[in-house]
């Protein structure tokens, strides 16, 4: 039977699954923030504590596409509830968490929850907005959740550890998490595929899994290993293998964990390329902006926080307004639109130095916001658009994987050009400088004084290239027509 939702419940059911999706990331950002507080209490090293970080963004990435066939076949509502309450359960765990190990499984457990919000909660929107203007905008303003979550961490975060200890960002996740399970019970409608699934593909998955695992491994640790060394190499190799076993398991199953048809869609493709290259760029430089506010700003964590608040409200905003234009303007050029703003944004950054003030980097910010924003309802719309509503949750969990593996591609390949551009400037600038006292505080400043030169212009370089790569990822949504975008998505209500 098809049911629509009514009118006044729809937008409860955007806010509900947004409580879901903002407290799954906000608990990625925030245990950042939580990390020098873990390294007391369990005695353990920097190095040590970052398996923390790569556990849980290994399980997330592994799990998304399994989470989405699952709320394809058994119920998306079904899916969301499960994963929310297991995260829960992993908030308590981890809150009471004992030693690195504990810490570790305990991470495990909440990324495996987490990472079911995404697919389910977009295929959710997607079914309960059937009118493709309506569906824009709730799927915009959804998808701007994601970097509201990460400017909040540090301004939720901050007081929180300060006050009650590094236990309480797991603990907080408790109240939260329970009233967001009450909320799906009561507004979300149950919708799955047409067509019952009849078989899982767990050697597709499990194919999967182990090559996101090695690729997502070796994306964060490769720079501490060295991108050539043995652990490298080997990954390298697991990477390869099990992609190839993968494709060969998907060609042949009759029900894929990821249809490969989907990539001979050319919308669908454009916009996963767009996708990964802004989200690429965008992860890589902002990973590195809080460091470069707390380490030659002088900011603290949470002043830090303070400066990305405009970038949140802007991309809110703006991921409304895109929506606005579902139906009026094609996608591609609102996207376009979108993507060159946002590499505007992004190249102001090239001029911080030391002596940069606050709105130095609000503005810029903000400006790239603008840019994401404006074309996030189109990207994520198009995807909902160009498949079978049986498959949307699969579809949706496929760009969620693109987006969560660019950001981990961002991340190891920005901070390598930051390494590497840091020691060339250090050699160059060495080299056309010069010292005339030989006092050893004389040489003792100088040296500091070109490392911190070497520094600063070293962040220049990967504001300048993040610019350039998302300029250029503009560009592929130049080919992408849709002839015929439905209006309307029919699903099964129960």
């Amino acid at each position: 039977m098809e049911k629509k939702p009514e009118s006044n419940l729809r937008w409860w059911v955007l806010f509900t699954v947004i409580i879901g999706t903002f407290l799954g990331r906000l608990d990625q950002t925030v245990v950042n923030l939580a990390m020098p507080k873990m390294i007391d209490a369990f005695s353990i090293t920097i190095t040590a504590a970052g398996w923390i970080a790569t556990a849980y963004i290994l399980a997330n990435a592994v799990f998304v596409p399994i989470w989405g066939k699952l709320g394809d076949t058994i119920g998306r509502k079904k899916v969301y509830i499960l994963g929310f309450s297991i995260f829960i359960f992993g908030s308590a765990l981890a809150g009471l968490a004992w030693n690195l190990t504990s810490m570790i499984v305990f991470r495990i457990i909440q990324a495996v929850a987490a990472s079911a919000d995404y697919p389910t909660a977009m295929a959710i929107l997607a079914v309960t907005f059937s009118e493709g203007k309506e569906r824009a905008q709730a799927l915009g303003i959804w998808s701007s959740s994601f970097a509201t979550a990460t400017v909040f961490g540090p301004l939720i975060g901050g007081p929180l550890i300060d006050n009650f200890g590094w236990r309480s960002i797991f603990l907080v996740n408790i109240p939260v998490g329970i009233a967001g399970i009450f909320m799906a019970m009561r507004f979300i409608k149950e919708s799955k595929a047409k067509v019952a699934a009849t078989y899982f593909d767990w050697w597709g998955a499990m194919a999967l899994g182990g090559f996101l695992s090695a690729l997502v491994l070796v994306l964060d640790q490769g720079l501490s290993w060295g991108w050539l060394s043995v652990p490298s190499l080997i990954c390298y190799f697991f990477i390869v293998a099990l992609f190839a076993a993968f494709i060969r398991i998907e060609h042949k199953v009759k029900e894929p964990i990821v249809d490969l048809k989907f990539f001979k869609i050319p919308p669908f493709v454009n916009a996963l390329l767009n996708s990964f290259i802004v989200f690429m760029a965008m992860m890589g430089a902002m990973f590195l902006l809080p460091i470069f506010a707390q380490t030659f700003l002088g900011y603290t964590a949470t002043q830090t926080g303070y400066l990305f608040i405009p970038m949140a409200l802007t991309m809110v905003v703006m991921a409304y307004l895109g929506g606005t234009l579902a139906g009026k303007v094609e996608s591609r050029f609102v996207i376009f639109a979108g993507t060159i703003v946002a590499g505007i944004g992004m190249f102001m950054f090239v001029g911080l130095d030391p002596r940069s003030t606050a709105l130095d980097v609000m503005i810029p910010l903000s400006v790239m916001a603008a840019g994401l924003g404006f074309g996030m309802a189109q990207r994520t719309n198009i995807v909902a658009s160009v498949v079978n509503p049986d498959e949307i949750g699969v579809a949706s969990s496929v760009l969620a994987l693109v987006r969560n593996v660019a950001g981990a591609f961002g991340i190891a390949i920005f901070g390598t050009i930051l390494s590497n551009a840091t020691y060339g400037n250090i050699f160059s600038i060495s080299r056309y400088s010069h010292l005339f006292s030989a006092g050893a505080s004389a040489v003792k400043e100088f040296a500091a004084l070109v490392e911190l030169k070497a520094q600063v212009s070293a962040y220049s370089n990967v504001f300048f290239v993040a610019a350039v790569v998302i300029i250029i990822g503009a560009i592929p949504v130049l080919f992408l027509k849709i002839k015929n975008e439905r209006t309307d998505i029919k699903v099964q209500v129960e």
